[in-house]
């Protein structure tokens, strides 16, 4: 869906690495490498959001490393937009509607790093939750969003990733 609004495969992809987890960044460089795209494309697109004031940028060791500019006053938009493309909205209503005592919802690997590959990995932190129930809950959420989720069911989880969700 976003595809038709955005048609710059590499500025999507630089969209969704940074605004999909505010703490994300990287530098020009490792992107290229990280997307199989060239420097000038990804150069071109960091100076275009870097100029409309949607990335921030900082030098580090010779190095510029960027990172989404939270600040901006579109971002929380933009986040959201992100979200619903990737189908997390969808993700974490699915599984509060219908997992009962559901303490958190953290996305760990790629997609917390920001990587677009086609692979979900959600960790679902709660005491008693119905392991079967969830695998078959994960056929529906995959059949919603396109995309292949895997969850692992915790009592407690406390390693870094983007959480969705938190019931304290």
């Amino acid at each position: 869906m976003l595809e038709t609004l955005i048609t710059s495969k590499t500025r999507l992809r630089v969209l969704i690495k940074f605004f999909i987890n505010a703490a994300n960044n990287a530098h020009m460089r490792g992107l290229a490498d990280e997307m199989h795209e060239s420097t000038n494309a990804i150069r071109k697109e960091l100076n275009n959001l870097s100029e409309a004031g949607y990335l921030e940028k900082e030098t580090i060791q010779n190095r510029i490393s960027y990172k989404a500019n939270s600040k901006h006053p579109l971002f929380a938009t933009l986040q959201k937009i992100i979200h619903q493309h990737i189908g997390l909205d969808s993700l974490v209503s699915i599984v509060l509607e219908r997992m009962g005592d559901v303490k958190k919802i953290v996305v760990v690997g790629d997609y917390a790093n920001g990587n677009d590959t086609g692979i979900i990995d959600v960790v679902l932190v709660g005491e008693g939750l119905n392991s079967d129930y969830i695998l078959k809950l994960a056929s529906k959420i995959e059949h919603e969003i396109k995309r292949k989720v895997n969850f692992t069911i915790l009592p407690s989880f406390t390693a870094s990733g983007l959480i969705l969700f938190e019931n304290n």
